[in-house]
């Protein structure tokens, strides 16, 4: 399992899910104590976008992880 700090506005929300859905292994954001499939819009939007969320990914992607690079927060 890797995870990263990311910080995504409203309108990434649509790029990071497709991201997301393109990797053959599961990926989960959470913030605090809720934790939601990252591959699903509606969970992603149902965060609060204010804060830094935490990405779990439970595979090797270096394309999702390159993505996800754009996002990343020290």
């Amino acid at each position: 399992m890797k995870e990263m700090k990311i910080k995504l506005g409203v309108d990434d929300v649509r790029d990071f899910v497709k991201a997301a859905a393109e990797c053959d292994f599961d990926v989960d954001v959470n913030y605090n104590r809720v934790l939601v499939d990252a591959k699903s819009i509606l969970g992603v939007m149902s965060m609060d976008l204010n804060n830094v969320l935490t990405v779990k990914f439970y595979g090797e992607d270096s394309g999702f992880e390159s993505f996800l690079q754009k996002y990343a927060v020290a």
